[in-house]
């Protein structure tokens, strides 16, 4: 027996609520505080140099974290899509090779190959019933393999006129994060709006049920691997636009694997998978690149950042699971 579904009624855990009140509560006053702590050294961290450092560091962060998301929704994750940037990076650098002309079809082969490693995701995770985690880290490895018998620095060239993607702005928004931002709209409707969005909230509930209910939630788990996976592949061309080249370790440097499921659970998504969405992953996103900027500006070293962002992932979801305790 099915359940019929209306695309058009959001279920009721997609609205705002007090996860995504609190993330964005959160990253106001983070600002404030850094802002303070920042002028007491005779700095100023929302000028418009700023602003320009944390929405930029938030751009290829935010398009892996909007795909992690899907992923998580359904109870899983990815971790992949550090080491699929860097090959995203390459494919697309490596085929444009330097040819305006090529751009097109540079990026859709580059999101062609990302879909194909989360399809491999997907199906190996749903009908070979591997855990992702496994299934995921195999894939990372696998890349990794080829990476490094490939590769032992940046490979091939993008044209100038693709560079303005990672550079040109509006005042002091990059365009870039403009694209992320309407890639997050364009989530949050998927997510809210169709039938498909409610499956990955159906499906991160309780598998069981939603399988009884006559969702066919092996389709619904490929396809969010094969959604985070091209969402990776986004952030690889937005990265390879910024160097100039493909660079095989960009993802992994950059740690986006596990970034991304931090950002995605200090915006206040389940990692149990049911609850949660893209609003509150953008919040978290704005949050870990505030912190990085405001670090830089007081010269914090490495050491203490990942103390402090640590702390605060654990305060956060410890915060979080006490509020669904009370409920």
């Amino acid at each position: 027996m099915s359940v019929a579904v209306e695309p058009g009624v959001r279920p009721q855990w997609t609205r705002l609520g007090n996860p995504v009140a609190a993330v964005y509560g959160a990253l106001v006053l983070l600002l404030v505080l850094g802002s303070v702590l920042v002028a007491m050294r005779g700095g100023v961290l929302l000028d418009q140099g700023g602003i320009l450092n944390i929405l930029t560091r938030s751009t290829a962060l935010g398009l892996v974290a909007i795909g992690q998301t899907m992923v998580i929704l359904t109870g899983k994750l990815d971790l992949s899509v550090a080491y699929l940037i860097g090959l995203c990076s390459l494919i697309g650098a490596e085929t444009m090779a330097g040819d305006p002309g090529m751009i097109l079809p540079a990026v859709l082969l580059t999101l062609a190959c990302a879909a194909g490693v989360g399809l491999l995701n997907g199906l190996v995770v749903a009908k070979l019933k591997v855990n992702a985690f496994i299934a995921t880290l195999g894939t990372a490895l696998i890349i990794r393999g080829y990476l490094e018998n490939g590769y032992t620095g940046p490979s091939g060239q993008v044209p100038r006129v693709f560079q303005h993607l990672g550079y040109d702005r509006i005042g002091p928004v990059p365009v870039s994060a403009l694209l992320m931002l309407a890639l997050a709209g364009l989530a949050w409707w998927f997510l809210a709006r169709t039938r498909p969005g409610y499956h990955l909230y159906a499906v991160g509930g309780d598998e069981e049920v939603a399988r009884f209910s006559g969702i066919r939630t092996d389709r619904v788990v490929i396809t969010a691997h094969v959604l985070c996976s091209v969402a990776a592949g986004l952030a690889g061309l937005f990265l390879a636009s910024r160097l100039g080249s493909g660079a095989p370790w960009v993802g992994t440097d950059a740690g986006y694997d596990l970034e991304s499921i931090a950002a995605v659970v200090l915006g206040g998504t389940l990692l149990a998978g049911g609850r949660g969405g893209v609003a509150g992953t953008i919040g978290g996103v704005l949050i870990l690149a505030t912190l990085d900027t405001t670090f830089d500006e007081l010269g914090v070293t490495p050491f203490f950042k990942d103390v402090v962002r640590g702390v605060v992932l654990i305060v956060a979801v410890a915060l979080y699971a006490r509020r669904r305790m009370r409920r």
